[in-house]
């Protein structure tokens, strides 16, 4: 039974009329009420500048923060291969219910049903409102936009700007964003770093901000608070995230009184390159659209020696293809992920370190575009040389940008040899629980993006994180915020020296005293490193009872030390990198913990939530549908001390299976 503190308000009706009714139903707020009320927004990637944008263009007056010098920083422009939508452009059978249902499946049944179905609804809309701010989307001859394919579907419905989506959406939102800043309907703050929430009466208040230029500690009121702050995938140290990223703002509001909802979700992107040595500091994602045509093989024989172009074709096991012939290396980030560290972990592994496999381009240069552009151009019977030099020239079109950094960071080309990938720590699905409506458990702050749990259950199907963060930016937000707002118009700006300011920026000031007084020997960047490899270890890509209750305990031990020994040179009323970074490990050393918690408790494998001890013949996740069925929602009681609220999920649209991607 789904918790009493757990009120996900999700409107009565038939699926696919929830969000029409919702919008003809939620109250509102006249334009000249929201004149006079005030939204922070923390964060600026693709859900905070474009929820910044929409809510200013409506009317009300909206207060920005990223702790980047400019939004264009934020980690969103690290995206590459494309953003979904149910447009049906290929004629292939696509629909807002396949997107749904392919995104209800490929997150294990462990998502909401009416959220998911509202961003399916609303995908298409975004794919218009990024055309009209003029996103440069991929286009086919005739003019109309391209799609191509991504893991986990039989359709094409992923629109792409080369391998550059995100960087192209995030400059739209960035536009519409700058547009309402020019306009004086957005403040923006930038090198702010939120590190408090403030509470008046049980409601979201403000925020206490750190300037990162000069120390100084901020007051800000609003009348609600919204945060876009990210994932926390950084907790595993080596991750595809920008190393700024952080899970800081989310975690003080949560311990503010913020469920969090299911930490142990992280998902495992199967085509990174691999790890090199022990000098890195993060990882670099090769865009799951290499995989629309490249295909992922091993040596048939165990530690074979040999270059992958002096392995004959019948001496290679393309296992995806070989074990899930009907999506074949389309299958979904997680099982993708496993079954390459089930390949590596047997023997199979190539490079180096022989923790990777090869994603090979050859055979689709060849015979999917060479053939094709020697067609085009009237070539009967093209050599094999000329195949691959017209293949490479349609290649370099589509992926060029992620080919030139593969080669840039591993010193390979590429277009001659297979690129060597294996799985790394990617997206977050766990975040700060949050309603139909995207507030938390605390009336008045709202979370978006990846920031909450998020749409997509136990593993985020590719491509879908985008048009997340925009659906709740562009679409979700300035409907459902008025829900709220609507009764608070008589609610007077309070004055920050408030109290509850005072008292809350007290606390921000006695942490970073704290940390900085510690005066230690080790730098944060080396306790962040031994808590990645903890988690990496032990609650990585495979979890069991075992490791995670070592690594809970080694994490709190970890974390006794930090606050022990930790160094952070400099001051805190001044410019102080290591002071930031000291608060960001501080966080991660609790939610780490947390995690794994989380982790112990979820006695089954589902999505990128894998326990060994709960699989399948053949190595398939085992789900427990009839005591797991739920969203996992943590509250801070104390250090170490939380309580578990579930929220039931219930399923009327879909029949639920074990997934088969056979």
């Amino acid at each position: 039974m789904t918790s009493p503190k757990l009120d996900s308000k999700i409107p009565q009706g038939p699926l696919a009329e929830k969000w029409t009714k919702y919008k003809s139903t939620v109250p509102l707020v006249n334009p000249a009420n929201k004149r006079n009320l005030e939204i922070i927004v923390v964060g600026t990637g693709l859900a905070g500048a474009s929820a910044a944008a929409s809510l200013a263009e409506m009317g009300y007056q909206v207060k920005a923060f990223c702790f980047q010098d400019s939004p264009r920083r934020a980690h969103s422009i690290a995206a590459q291969g494309g953003i979904n939508a149910a447009k049906n452009y290929q004629n292939d059978g696509d629909s807002v219910y396949r997107l749904f249902y392919d995104t209800i499946k490929g997150g294990d049944y462990r998502a909401r049903e009416a959220n998911v179905h509202r961003l399916a609804e609303v995908s298409a809309n975004i794919i218009d409102q990024c055309v009209a701010q003029g996103v440069p989307f991929a286009r086919d001859y005739g003019g109309l936009l391209r799609n191509r394919s991504f893991g986990g579907t039989q359709v094409k419905r992923t629109f792409y700007a080369a391998g550059q989506t995100g960087q192209q959406l995030l400059l739209g939102a960035y536009s519409a964003l700058e547009r309402q800043v020019g306009l004086g309907a957005v403040k923006m703050y930038s090198r702010h770093e939120m590190l408090e929430v403030v509470l008046i009466d049980g409601k979201a208040r403000g925020i206490i901000a750190r300037n990162l230029i000069t120390g100084e500690l901020e007051r800000h009121f609003g009348h609600a608070v919204l945060l876009c702050t990210g994932g926390y995938g950084n907790v595993f140290y080596l991750s595809t995230n920008a190393m700024g990223s952080n899970v800081t703002a989310a975690w003080k509001a949560h311990k503010k009184g913020a469920f969090f909802g299911n930490p142990c979700f992280t998902q495992i992107h199967p085509t990174c390159i691999p790890v090199s040595g022990d000098h890195q500091s993060k990882l670099t994602l090769m865009s799951e659209s290499l995989r629309n045509d490249g295909r992922i093989w091993v040596p048939k024989k165990k530690d074979d020696p040999r270059a992958a172009n002096d392995i004959p074709e019948d001496e290679r096991d393309y296992y995806l293809e070989r074990r899930y012939p009907a999506f074949g290396n389309l299958v979904p980030r997680d099982i993708a992920s496993r079954a390459a560290k089930e390949r590596c972990d047997a023997g199979y592994g190539v490079g180096p370190t022989k923790k990777a496999v090869y994603l090979d381009f050859r055979y689709n240069l060849i015979n999917k575009y060479g053939k094709a552009e020697a067609s085009r151009l009237g070539i009967e019977n093209p050599d094999l040389d000329t195949l691959v030099r017209l293949g490479k020239e349609v290649v370099k079109e589509e992926y060029g940008n992620l080919f030139d950094m593969y080669k840039q960071i591993t010193g390979e080309d590429p277009y001659e040899v297979p690129m060597k990938i294996y799985p790394a720590v990617h997206y977050t699905m766990g975040g700060l629980w949050v309603d139909y409506n995207l507030m938390t458990t605390v009336p008045g702050l709202y979370a978006l993006g990846e920031a909450n749990f998020s749409d997509h259950g136990a593993n985020r199907l590719g491509a879908s994180a985008l048009m997340q963060g925009l659906s709740d930016g562009y679409f979700v937000i300035p409907i459902t915020i008025g829900a709220y707002l609507s009764s608070e118009i008589r609610t007077k700006a309070i004055p920050t020296d408030h109290e509850a300011f005072v008292q809350a920026e007290k606390e921000v000031r006695d942490r970073l005293s704290r940390l900085k007084g510690i005066n230690g020997k080790q730098s944060a960047e080396s306790f962040h490193k031994r808590l990645g490899h903890i988690m990496w270890e032990k609650c990585g890509m495979a979890r069991n009872e075992k490791g995670l209750t070592e690594a809970i305990q080694e994490i709190r031990e970890l974390r006794k030390e930090f606050w022990q020994d930790l160094r952070v040179p400099g001051d805190i009323s001044e410019f102080n990198p290591e002071l930031d970074k000291a608060g960001r490990v501080a966080d991660f050393l609790e939610l780490g913990e947390l995690m794994c918690i989380d982790a112990l408790d979820r006695k089954e494998s589902c999505g990128g939530h894998f326990r060994e001890e709960y699989q399948e013949d053949g190595g398939e996740a085992k789900r427990d549908d009839e005591n797991f069925m739920f969203v996992s929602a943590w509250e801070y009681n104390k250090e170490s001390d939380w309580t578990l609220h579930k929220e039931v999920l219930e399923y009327e649209n879909i029949k639920i299976a074990q997934r088969n991607y056979k």
